[in-house]
């Protein structure tokens, strides 16, 4: 079954099955409470007694052969009824597909079809291929994570695919709905992950622009150059991060250290900076993580535990919220952001056999 509740309960979403950040956009839109309907190729399904793909929770499956013009067909009058659809593949194919902007608007005038590609739908590398890393790379994000003298580290996909991807393909959609109540049409959504990551590094174009932050990677306040902006080892080998940029979180931050900050250099003395992060580090590794997240719980300081996985998963403040569920054995997020009138229920297990199409939506 998929969410009968929710703020986009009634919402029809189409989504052409793919991997990554499309996706990770559809099992969103569904938590919020979309009818959300994936198209896939025939033997995906999980078999009985495994878990599913937890990527494509929420929602039900419609087993199709795109290369079939029959099925396409039986796709369009489903189209004619959606209000959205979803697809990750490169420029044109959709279009090769019989299922691209032009067939399905003329189907449908009121559908947003949302595209979600690495390069976008134009441009010189715009059929290449490409991953996370590369999209992060050509944008100048790869370049500015990591620290000083060393090489750039990748933040996972979370920058790229998730950041700069789906989340930008979602504001995409949701716009062109709240629009299409004005005009009554859709419109198509060019989600490149490559715009989406420029958009989030809006805050150090910024910087830059004003000479306040460096090319050199690992010398600036956010990017582990600041010794308040960092991770330190504890005595047990763990961690903690460090966030006290504001002078009263600062000062906190000191106070718990037990350092007099009448000895210390002055916190922006850029020059003073790695000598302040071998103190601090010879500091936090005389005391286990746990003894220093006592001594920092309730205060200011903005200084907390470097949690793993499985530890986060009963952090005291997650559990308190109900930040995670259990779906089909496997913890997953809680629905996000919350809603005070219209809250979407839990989100349903990975689907485990097919729908007919015929049977949608009528």
């Amino acid at each position: 079954m998929t969410s009968s509740s929710g703020p986009l309960a009634g919402i029809r979403i189409i989504e052409l099955a793919g991997i990554g950040p499309a996706p990770h956009a559809a099992t969103l839109l569904a938590d919020l409470g979309a009818d959300v309907v994936i198209i896939q190729r025939p033997g995906l399904l999980p078999p009985e007694g495994f878990p599913g793909d937890q990527t494509k929770r929420g929602r039900r499956v419609i087993e199709a052969n795109l290369k079939d013009p029959e099925q396409v067909s039986q796709i369009l009058d489903l189209i004619e009824r959606s209000d959205v659809l979803i697809e990750g593949f490169r420029p044109s194919v959709a279009e090769r597909l019989g299922l691209g902007p032009d067939e399905c608007l003329t189907r449908n005038p009121r559908l947003v079809y949302g595209r979600m590609t690495g390069w976008g739908q134009q441009g010189p590398l715009a059929h290449t291929a490409g991953h996370d890393i590369n999209y992060i790379s050509r944008t100048g994000v790869l370049h500015a994570i990591g620290r000083k003298g060393e090489r750039p580290v990748p933040p996972l996909n979370m920058v790229g695919d998730f950041g700069g991807g789906s989340m930008f393909l979602i504001m995409g959609v949701l716009a062109a709905l709240i629009e299409r109540q004005t005009s009554g049409k859709g419109q198509v959504i060019d989600a490149a992950m490559v715009d989406g990551v420029l958009a989030l590094s809006h805050m150090m174009w910024a910087f830059r622009g004003q000479n306040l932050w460096s090319d050199e990677r690992g010398v600036n306040a956010l990017d582990t150059g600041a010794p308040f902006y960092d991770t330190y080892e504890t005595a047990d080998g763990k961690y903690m991060a460090v966030g006290a940029i504001e002078p009263q979180f600062y000062a906190l931050l000191l106070q718990g250290l037990e350092l007099d900050p009448a000895e210390l250099p002055a916190q922006m003395d850029t020059s003073k900076w790695p000598e302040l992060k071998e103190l601090f580090a010879d500091v936090f590794v005389r005391r286990t993580r746990d003894e220093w997240t006592e001594i920092f719980g309730g205060t200011d300081a903005c200084v907390t535990p470097v949690l793993t996985f499985a530890e986060a998963e009963t952090d005291e403040h997650l559990t308190a919220r109900g930040d995670f569920v259990d779906i089909d054995g496997i913890t997953q997020h809680a629905s996000a952001p919350r809603f005070s009138r219209t809250p979407p229920q839990q989100p349903s297990a990975p689907a485990r056999e097919a729908v007919n199409i015929d049977d949608l939506w009528r």
